[in-house]
C-alpha cells in the first residue's frame, strides 16, 4: 500500500466516480514528474517555473471549471481533487492555477461582454496570456470596500488611479482584472499590462509561497476604452463571486499539502532508526500519526461535501467558510505536527512539511483570514454581523 492508501482510513475513493479517479491520477503524475523534483529549488530561488504553464493547460487545469472558450468544463469536485494533487507539490503552483481560472478568467466569464470572453478566455485557457486579479490594496485587505483606487470618466474613457498589493502574477500576466470605485460605485476593468501606467513589481523578502509571484501594482492615469468594463459587475458582488471560486479551491488544496506533510512523516518515521528501532515503533509518533491522517479525512470528506453541493448548484456562502476555516487551519497543524517527527531534518528543503507549513500561512491569510470566516460564520449561526 502507498502512503495515500495507509491514510485512507474511511475508504475515500469509494465515494469517487472512475472519471474523478482517472483525473486526480493524471494530476498526480503530472505533479510528481514536473514538480516534486523541483519543487525545492524553485522555492529556494524564489522562482515560479513559468515554463510549466503550457504543460498544466494540455492537461486542461486553466479554468478547468469553466465552460466553452477553450476550457475543460469539469465539475467542482474534479476542480478540487486537481487543486489538491497541485498543492501536494507547493501552494503556490496550485495558486497560480486559482489565480488564472477562479479569478482573473471566471471574473471575465461571469462578468465580462462575449467580446471580452471571446478575446481573452481562449488565450488564457491554453496558457498563451497569463492573469491577474486586482483587488486588495495596500490599506484594504479585509475590507474591501474601502479601497482607494479610482476610475474617472474622461469623455468616451476611463482613467484609473491607484495602487493594488499581493497580487499573484501581475508582474508575468498579459492581463490584468482591476477593481476600482467610481461614481457609481465598484466596477471591474480588463487592462492590457502593456497599457501606459501600469506597473507591476514582485514582493521580495517572501519567507512564504517562494516558488511563486506576488506584486505591487501601480495605477498612474491608466487610459481605458469604455469597452474595458466588465459590463455585468457592479459592487462587490462581483469581486466576491471570483473570491469564493478561489476558496472552495483553497478548500482542497490546503489537504493536498497536509497529506504530501503526513505522507514524508510516515516514509521518514518508518526508516529513521532510534534506540534500535524505527520512529513508528514508538506510542508518541503513531499517536502524532493517527491524529493527522483522522483530521486529513475528514478535511477531505468535508471538501467533497462542499464540492458535491457546489456541482447542484446548493453551495452556501457561508459553507465555503466552513470548510476554508477548518481545512487551512487544520493544514497549518498537521504540518508543523508533521515536521516535528523529521527533527533536525525536517528545517531543511529535502522534506517537505515546513515548506508546506509556510505556504500555508499565507494560504490561512489570503482569500479571507481566520478571523473573517469566523465572523461569517458567527453571523450565520447569531444572525448578527459583527464585521463593525
Amino acid at each position: 500500500m502507498n502512503p495515500v492508501d495507509v491514510m485512507d482510513l474511511v475508504s475515500f475513493d469509494s465515494l469517487l466516480s472512475e472519471e474523478e479517479i482517472a483525473l486526480r491520477t493524471t494530476v498526480r503524475d503530472f505533479v510528481d514528474t514536473a514538480i516534486r523534483p523541483n519543487i525545492a529549488e524553485w522555492y529556494d530561488n524564489a522562482v515560479f517555473p513559468l515554463e510549466i504553464v503550457p504543460e498544466m493547460a494540455k492537461l486542461g487545469l486553466l479554468g478547468m471549471h469553466l465552460k466553452g472558450y477553450g476550457c475543460a468544463g469539469r465539475s467542482a469536485v474534479e476542480y478540487g481533487l486537481a487543486g489538491a494533487e497541485l498543492e501536494a507539490g507547493d501552494s503556490g503552483l496550485r495558486t497560480f492555477v486559482s489565480v488564472q481560472g477562479s479569478l482573473a478568467m471566471s471574473a471575465i466569464y461571469k462578468w465580462g461582454s462575449e467580446e471580452q470572453k471571446q478575446e481573452w478566455l481562449p488565450q488564457m485557457a491554453a496558457g498563451e496570456a497569463i492573469g491577474c486579479f486586482g483587488l486588495t490594496e495596500p490599506t484594504a485587505g479585509s475590507d474591501p470596500s474601502s479601497m482607494q483606487t479610482f476610475a474617472r470618466r474622461d469623455g468616451e474613457d476611463w482613467v484609473l488611479n491607484g495602487a493594488k498589493r499581493w497580487i499573484g502574477l501581475a508582474s508575468v500576466a498579459k492581463v490584468a482584472v482591476i477593481w476600482a470605485q467610481t461614481d457609481d460605485g465598484i466596477r471591474g476593468f480588463v487592462v492590457p499590462t502593456d497599457t501606459a501606467g501600469f506597473q507591476a513589481t514582485p514582493i521580495t523578502g517572501k519567507l512564504s509561497m517562494r516558488a511563486s509571484i506576488q506584486c505591487d501594482i501601480e495605477l498612474t492615469d491608466v487610459r481605458l476604452p469604455a469597452s474595458a468594463m466588465l459590463p455585468e459587475a457592479k459592487g462587490l458582488r462581483g469581486p466576491f463571486s471570483c473570491l469564493n471560486e478561489a476558496r472552495y479551491g483553497i478548500i482542497w488544496g490546503a489537504m493536498g499539502a497536509a497529506r504530501d506533510s503526513f505522507e514524508a512523516a510516515l516514509k521518514y518515521s518508518q526508516e529513521r532508526m532510534q534506540f534500535d528501532r524505527p520512529l513508528a515503533g514508538y506510542q508518541l509518533t503513531q499517536q502524532k500519526l493517527a491524529d493527522m491522517a483522522l483530521e486529513i479525512d475528514k478535511g477531505f470528506l468535508l471538501a467533497l461535501q462542499l464540492g458535491r453541493l457546489k456541482d447542484a448548484g446548493k453551495l452556501q456562502h457561508h459553507q465555503i467558510s466552513v470548510g476554508k476555516l477548518n481545512n487551512c487551519r487544520e493544514a497549518i497543524k498537521i504540518a508543523r505536527e508533521a515536521r516535528t517527527i523529521l527533527g533536525g531534518n525536517g528545517i531543511t528543503l529535502d522534506y517537505s512539511p515546513l515548506r508546506h507549513a509556510n505556504n500555508l500561512e499565507s494560504v490561512r491569510t489570503y482569500e479571507g483570514t481566520d478571523e473573517v470566516h469566523s465572523l461569517i460564520l458567527g453571523q450565520q449561526l447569531t444572525g448578527v454581523a459583527a464585521f463593525r
